[in-house]
């Protein structure tokens, strides 16, 4: 062959096997970004035994809690909130829960995956996770355990999640809603064999931005009726509340 095809020819192959290169480095580059991203969303696990160690110190009954989207009291001893309050806004949804798992904190004591293992009790969001998917950030705020509760799966699942949705509606109608929510734990309430205590019913306050409110109370167990049947009036929820501050 003449020369000048020659040098065409290994032209050509060179071009060849360096468009080869530059997809494998592109590739390897991709992977590795992929990997970085996850790495830095990903949330340190901690169980119970680590925390202990990490803590070296006596549980307590009330330890005060506030993040930008809600405050609560937390239980140690009973590895469960004492109450929650949050605001609903009228928001629009830029983030989804998929692949988002529930994480422990390393500084309280509190429920784990443990507690929730081959039973009829559900992570039952106290301040939901539909109300602060907002962005990515406030809605993985919502999945910590100190947002937590034992909750009756047909309860988390059925009017809990009713009058959730019912709360923001209104919230798009009417302007910011105020919540706080009481967990009630009876003389007799369940204690697992985990150590986790099990509330015997929930209290929801509903403020209105006229002033206005609403009270709900629903026992920890299946319902049995609709979420607006749950209703009560709101001094029972103030008494029981105020003496259990």
């Amino acid at each position: 062959c003449p020369r000048g095809i020659n040098e065409k020819i290994k032209e050509i192959i060179m071009h060849k096997y360096l468009l080869i290169f530059l997809i494998i480095t592109g590739s390897c580059k991709k992977e590795e970004n992929k990997s970085t991203d996850k790495a830095s969303i990903e949330e340190p696990q901690f169980n119970q035994l680590e925390i202990s160690q990490q803590l070296d110190r006596d549980k307590i009954d009330s330890i005060l809690v506030t993040t930008n989207i809600f405050q609560i009291s937390y239980n140690e001893i009973f590895e469960q909130p004492n109450w929650v309050k949050y605001t609903v806004k009228d928001i629009v949804k830029n983030a989804d829960r998929d692949g988002m798992n529930f994480y422990t904190v390393d500084s309280i004591y509190t429920s784990d995956d443990n507690d929730y293992y081959s039973n009829r009790w559900d992570r039952g969001h106290m301040a939901p996770a539909g109300s602060f998917n907002d962005s990515y950030e406030n809605l993985y705020s919502t999945f910590t355990y100190l947002n937590v509760a034992l909750q009756y799966d047909d309860l988390n699942r059925g009017v809990w999640v009713d009058l959730e949705e019912q709360v923001r509606s209104w919230a798009d109608d009417l302007g910011d809603i105020e919540i706080e929510i009481y967990l009630e734990f009876g003389s007799t309430h369940t204690i697992l064999d985990t150590g986790a205590h099990v509330p015997t019913a929930f209290y929801k306050n509903v403020s209105f931005p006229d002033g206005t409110k609403r009270c709900y109370y629903f026992p920890n167990t299946s319902p049995d009726k609709e979420w607006n049947e749950y209703e009560i009036e709101c001094y029972w929820y103030l008494e029981a509340y105020d003496s259990n501050k």
